[in-house]
């Protein structure tokens, strides 16, 4: 070897590595070596999903260990003891609009009155002049033949002598000309319109003019409504409101006894009063209509005559109302009206408010006189 020179060395070195491989790779199959490693597509995709499904176990694990051998796993944690909540005003459920899907109907059949004869009254208001026409019978049955709402604004002071003379002659003329006898005809003078200055001079010019003046208090006002706005069938539960500009009239029948009881009309901003104040009174004043007679509440007056408008059903006598908060108004006076229809709902929780588009107190005025 010491003879070789150093290329014949490097040839003998390359040529023994050479026969080694040559050996081995005869040799390497046999011996379990060379066998394929990499994976195929789809055994890669496979590999990879199992590993993710490892990675998501080891990660429960790791969260909810599994419970040692031998061992009863704990059992899950109870949920807590509930305990029963009682509905306050702060939490009762809130119940939908009232105008939502099919308004409500209030059906009733007023009795027909046979052979009647026609009368008519004028009633002074708070808010002007009105008039209406009826027929009635002995057994005090009667509809509305003719109605009439003027624009003569007592309460604001806007009535002058001209205006008084030709309103009166305008509406004895209607009445006379329908059918009225002149000694069917009669004239109301309202309490709230009693409270103006004006209403004094009103009075001495229909006196002037040989008229018979009948002038009413709240309380046989409020009476008077209820004769005409409360079936008889309604008695034994339902009770009367009525809005006026001048003062407000809660009214019910018990056992033949007539209570009614005065607060504030819708026009008491203009006293001075706040819709504070005014919610309180009419609301300790509502809470006296007995439990048993809160189920229907019949409301006529001004402002009601609104809150019909706006959802009357075509020619229907009654309209139950939208619940008093479904409403409001920029107008004041239709505003104040809501605070009181409010509190008064409030008050005796009655759920059926329904105006009658034909009952007014001064038509219980006439129902009230001889046949």
């Amino acid at each position: 070897m010491n003879r070789l020179t150093p290329f014949s060395r490097l040839l003998l070195t390359v040529g023994i590595v050479l026969g080694v491989f040559f050996a081995f790779k005869k040799i390497a199959p046999k011996l379990g070596f060379g066998k394929k490693t990499e994976l195929t597509t789809k055994e890669a995709a496979s590999a990879t999903a199992n590993d993710a499904t490892a990675a998501v176990q080891t990660a429960n694990q790791g969260a909810n260990p599994a419970p040692k051998t031998g061992t009863n796993p704990a059992p899950p944690a109870a949920a807590p003891a509930t305990t029963p909540v009682t509905p306050t005003s702060a939490n009762k459920p809130v119940a939908p609009p009232a105008n939502t899907g099919a308004r409500p109907k209030f059906i009733y059949n007023n009795p027909t009155p046979e052979n009647g004869k026609l009368k008519g009254v004028v009633e002074l208001g708070a808010s002007g002049f009105n008039s209406f026409i009826i027929n009635v019978d002995a057994q005090k049955n009667w509809e509305l033949k003719k109605a009439d709402f003027g624009a003569s604004l007592v309460y604001d002071k806007l009535t002058n002598d001209t205006e008084i003379k030709s309103k009166l002659v305008e509406y004895i003329t209607g009445m006379t000309d329908y059918g009225v006898l002149p000694k069917n005809v009669h004239f109301v003078i309202s309490s709230g319109a009693q409270k103006v200055p004006m209403t004094a001079k009103i009075i001495e010019l229909l006196k002037q003019r040989g008229f018979y003046v009948n002038t009413v208090t709240a309380e046989s006002e409020g009476k008077l409504g209820a004769k005409c706005a409360l079936p008889k069938t309604y008695e034994g539960n339902g009770f009367v409101v009525d809005i006026g500009s001048g003062n407000t009239k809660i009214t019910w029948s018990d056992k033949g006894a007539v209570t009614s009881l005065e607060s504030f009309g819708a026009k008491y901003f203009q006293d001075g009063k706040t819709d504070t104040d005014v919610y309180a009174d009419v609301k300790t004043k509502a809470a006296k209509v007995p439990a048993g007679k809160r189920e229907t509440c019949f409301i006529i007056g001004g402002v009601p005559f609104e809150l019909a408008q706006q959802v009357r059903q075509g020619k229907e006598r009654y309209t139950v109302l939208n619940a008093a908060t479904a409403y409001n108004s920029d107008k004041a006076k239709t505003k104040s009206g809501i605070n009181i229809y409010k509190a008064v709902s409030d008050a005796t929780g009655c759920k059926e408010f329904v105006f009658d588009w034909d009952a007014n107190f001064t038509i219980g005025f006439l129902l009230g006189l001889n046949y």
